[in-house]
């Protein structure tokens, strides 16, 4: 099955699957982020899910104020602490949302086959005939036949709280829809969404640039994610936040939600730190038949790009039940099989009633289909993508992890001071943990010292086999000559305390002395 992304045994023990599996401290090597919010935002709550694997904490700012996300980020902080496991932070931005407003907060009853206004006018009270919304171009970006989305959360084919319109008539201002399906919308707020229409709204508003300037800089956030529909809003972003001071190390992650991120993948790929598959809307944007079309080619092309890619909506049933559905269990198994690094989990966890059973679930599913990933079949594709000549870094890492592989390595231990190495050495997706051992480097504006190597640490966090250590910075990253045997000493402790080296173990040393890059092959002693 060497044409395979999966890759078993054969013929394989029917038995053996029904073996249980084996508890390790890394849950998987795919990397889960978690959003937290009313039900997961206690300090035992986050503690927990930060146990059952959680390593990417998301704070989305399409709902609640920065005082509340801000209590929720100190309570992360003592889970932190408390839990011994380091936790990077992504701020979420709200993006050009279009938002119908029911300032009654009563839920409203729609009719199939009934008639629906959807009005600018935010004076009026909403009812089963007329929404108000909050944008005043509506009327002159959809025409007659289009399909419009209402829901608090994206439309999952199953729920009755979100309604599909189909635009029958504009007048003036206003829209006239036929309500396609009968739906009670609950609460104060619902996402309205048009599909494969352009909304002319800035990717990032002056409010997501006010919680960036106050929330993002006071709290150095890791990651941004951003509502991207072309190259230039990545630019935009990055120029905006780089003159911020403390987010210049920040990465964006753009959000491909809709046809026009879908389009310019390729521009927006080249500019953006990584990528978040943003499955909800693009559900809606694309047809059922292609989404899985768009997910496996998009994946593949950040994976040959050496860049983090992050798929969203894959058990959206576990928000109320304590288990997937067996075709949600096999989509987390088949996004792993495509490469991504990490799973979003939203409402599962900002809103469900089993947020650290989410995350478990989840992660156990993870565990199994990285056993069948056919790295093999993956490595040759990597290298012959990058083709030649190689650049001396990338020759070096694509060597480690072969050399790791072969001589069936425990853990590949990597030092870096900027990270570049250790997500190089991810890029071939090796089988075993990465140990990424981030060496501070001292730096100086004049007036005071500071260190470096807290971004980069927690920035592997979302990249799929690294697990990130922070080194003693009175070490150097890069050394002189010879091997600095208390820092791998050090990191060779590390794999010990949490089970992944054991006595007689090889590991491969990956590391910077002088110019050169050296791999290095240990047995280790009892």
């Amino acid at each position: 099955m060497q044409s395979s992304p999966l890759l078993l045994e054969e013929p394989i023990r029917m038995s053996s699957i029904l073996e249980p599996s084996k508890p390790s401290f890394f849950p998987a090597m795919t990397k889960i982020v978690g959003t937290l919010g009313p039900k997961s935002r206690s300090v035992d709550t986050i503690s927990r899910c930060l146990n059952a694997g959680m390593s990417v904490a998301r704070f989305d700012f399409t709902w609640g104020d920065p005082e509340y996300h801000q209590e929720t980020l100190e309570n992360l902080r003592a889970s932190v602490k408390s839990t011994k496991k380091l936790c990077a932070v992504m701020l979420d931005t709200a993006g050009p949302e279009v938002q119908v407003v029911n300032r009654t907060d009563r839920p409203i009853s729609l009719q199939e086959d009934t008639l629906l206004v959807l009005t600018p006018d935010q004076n009026k009270e909403a009812t089963s005939n007329l929404l108000p919304v909050n944008f005043t171009g509506l009327s002159k970006t959809v025409k007659k036949g289009d399909t419009i989305f209402i829901g608090k959360y994206l439309f999952t084919g199953s729920e009755t709280t979100s309604v599909w319109l189909e635009v029958s008539e504009v007048n003036g201002d206003d829209v006239i829809c036929l309500i396609k399906n009968s739906a009670t919308l609950s609460g104060s707020l619902y996402t309205l969404h048009v599909s494969q229409i352009h909304i002319d709204l800035p990717s990032l508003t002056d409010e997501d640039k006010e919680v960036i300037r106050t929330w993002g800089v006071r709290n150095n956030i890791d990651f941004l994610a951003l509502y991207t529909r072309h190259a230039e809003d990545v630019r935009h972003a990055r120029e905006f936040i780089s003159k911020l001071g403390g987010l210049k190390q920040t990465q964006i992650f753009a959000k491909i939600e809709n046809f026009e991120g879908l389009e310019h993948f390729d521009e927006i790929l080249r500019e953006a730190d990584g990528v978040i598959i943003s499955r909800g809307n693009l559900g809606i944007d694309l047809p059922a038949e292609k989404v899985f079309l768009f997910q496996k080619a998009a994946i593949y092309k950040c994976n040959m790009a050496g860049k983090p890619v992050v798929v969203t909506r894959v058990v959206d049933t576990m928000t109320d039940n304590l288990r997937p559905t067996r075709a949600e269990a096999t989509d987390v198994a088949n996004a792993v099989l495509d490469g991504s690094d990490a799973i979003l989990l939203g409402a599962e966890t900002l809103r469900g009633l089993y947020p650290v059973e989410t995350i478990s679930t989840v992660g156990k599913i993870c565990a199994e289909a990285e056993k069948v990933y056919n790295q093999d079949l993956y490595f040759k594709k990597a290298v012959k993508f990058v083709g030649e000549p190689m650049s001396h870094l990338e020759s070096i890492a694509s060597s480690a992890v072969r050399a790791a592989i072969k001589v069936k390595a425990s853990v590949i231990i990597c030092f870096t001071s900027s990270g570049r190495a250790s997500r190089l050495l991810a890029k071939y997706r090796p089988t075993m943990p990465v140990i990424s051992v981030v060496v501070p480097q001292l730096k100086t504006n004049q007036l005071r010292w500071t260190f470096t190597g807290a971004f980069e640490a927690k920035q592997s966090l979302i990249v799929r086999g690294l697990f990130p250590m922070l080194a003693d910075p009175r070490h150097p990253a890069e050394f002189t000559g010879g091997t600095n045997e208390s820092i791998l000493k050090v990191a060779l402790d590390h794999g010990k305390a949490f089970g992944i080296i054991k006595p007689h173990d090889r590991v491969v040393v990956f590391q910077k002395v002088g110019d050169s890059s050296v791999v290095k092959i240990i047995e280790l002693e009892d």
